[in-house]
């Protein structure tokens, strides 16, 4: 059976991080939508595997968050699987 790509095993660890990242910053999704031009439902199907997270997206959300990028990829290269 095909899996797609947001329902994959280790792509469930990415919306922790996300949500992580967001409630690190101590923006709420509202906030957090308003930086990146996106409705509040968006970032909240972004944090529970509604909708599947690209990489460009991935670096917008870090930028708005205020982190790396860089290092929040090697976050979740590094977490477990």
């Amino acid at each position: 059976m095909v899996v797609k790509a947001q329902h994959s095993r280790r792509y469930r660890k990415l919306p922790g991080l996300l949500r992580d990242m967001r409630e690190g910053a101590a923006l709420t999704q509202r906030q957090l939508g308003e930086r990146l031009r996106k409705p509040q439902s968006w970032v909240h199907n972004c944090e529970v595997e509604n909708r599947r997270v690209d990489l460009a997206e991935f670096c917008d959300w870090c930028t708005a968050c205020e982190a790396d990028p860089v290092a929040a990829l090697r976050r979740f290269l590094n977490a477990g699987s």
